[in-house]
């Protein structure tokens, strides 16, 4: 009779903390470990029609990435939406999600080891019995969080996690450090953690790399129209820079920044042409004025794709913003970045350890 895998559950103490880039920085790791892993997401949050079915992105992306094959992939029992909560609170829903998530999970349990992506944060799935703290119980799953740095007070609400998960709680991985900041956690906040007995597993430096965003998905966001270059929506932008002071100080300010998106207004054409010679991955023009044709045929000439969007510039940036904190790792320099960051700063032996597992034989 073939073992049954153990099963490790990648949560987090809020939304777009970097679970699903973990599960693949961490997978690849196992795999190169030689250890065989099943991976599934048992809520999930982002859809899309694949011809008559719907597939989580996440975890069609991570599936592609690490080439697994179908019986090590567990279904995702549930799409997270208006809908779904609307029919649970109604009485229509009235499925046993303990039950589901028992037999479609217990069904890829050969192999080593189950990573189990949970859910945005520690009560979302509560409403199905599909949160975090119910799910690693009811699979018996070890628990990972991720956290994103965001000052010393980040400590809290991993304590706060650890008082509520326990000791299925086998460590923790900070992600998103700003570099100045490295030291710090690394002196300050891991020993600090270690003696609440919250082991530090990663402490993993911010990457503009992975917080870009490609054009498309701008595109998507603003609802805007490509007024050329629409064959270049996949250049990824790192930053974003508004175009609304005198061009001088404009033409020092672009100068300083890297593949970003420029906001300025229709009407500002000097701005327009001071950004196409910087590092600019892409134009986004306010109040919908159309640029005119030189600097239409520059950009085509630089492969810069222009943008017109029908809103203001507040609102723009806004979005713009929004769509930085909520990136999914959708593009494959994304993927070696994180396999690269995990590899570096990851301590993949004391994971295992505490999983009570050995790797078979190095990959070569």
């Amino acid at each position: 009779m073939p073992k049954s895998a153990k099963y490790l559950l990648i949560g987090s103490t809020e939304a777009y903390s970097g679970k699903s880039a973990t599960v693949l920085g961490l997978s690849h790791q196992l795999q190169q470990k030689g250890l065989d892993i099943g991976y599934g997401k048992p809520l999930g949050t982002s859809f899309s029609a694949s011809g008559k079915t719907v597939v989580e992105e996440d975890v069609q992306f991570v599936t592609h990435s690490l080439n697994l094959s179908a019986n090590r992939i567990a279904p995702t029992l549930l799409a997270l939406n208006e809908v779904s909560v609307q029919k649970r609170l109604s009485g229509e829903d009235r499925t046993d999600y303990r039950q589901s998530l028992l037999q479609q999970y217990l069904e890829i349990s050969q192999g080593d080891l189950v990573l189990l992506e949970g859910p945005g944060d520690l009560s979302e799935g509560n409403l199905f019995d599909l949160s975090l703290l119910q799910v690693s119980e009811i699979l018996d799953a070890a628990v990972l969080l991720v956290a994103r740095y965001n000052s010393l007070l980040s400590v809290e609400a991993l304590l706060s996690a650890k008082q509520r998960v326990g000791d299925r709680l086998i460590g923790v991985a900070i992600n998103d450090i700003p570099a100045a900041q490295i030291e710090t956690v690394d002196n300050l906040i891991r020993p600090f953690l270690e003696q609440q007995g919250i082991p530090v597993l990663a402490t993993l430096p911010k990457s503009d790399l992975l917080r870009s965003v490609s054009v498309g998905e701008l595109v998507k966001q603003l609802n805007a129209d490509v007024l050329c270059r629409s064959d270049r929506l996949d250049l990824l932008v790192e930053s974003l820079a508004i175009g609304a002071m005198n061009v001088n100080a404009a033409v020092k300010y672009f100068r300083k920044r890297r593949n970003m998106a420029v906001v300025t207004g229709g009407d500002r054409v000097e701005i327009q042409q001071a950004a196409l010679e910087t590092s600019t991955q892409c134009l986004i023009l306010t109040g919908q004025l159309p640029p005119p044709p030189f600097i239409l045929s520059r950009a085509e000439e630089l492969e810069i794709p222009i943008l017109s969007v029908d809103l203001d510039t507040l609102t723009t940036v806004e979005i713009v913003d929004r769509t930085f904190g909520q990136v999914r790792l959708h593009e494959p320099i994304k993927v070696q970045c994180i396999r690269q960051l995990m590899t570096e700063h990851f301590d993949i032996d004391r994971l295992l350890s505490k999983l009570g597992l050995t790797p078979v034989a190095a990959l070569p």
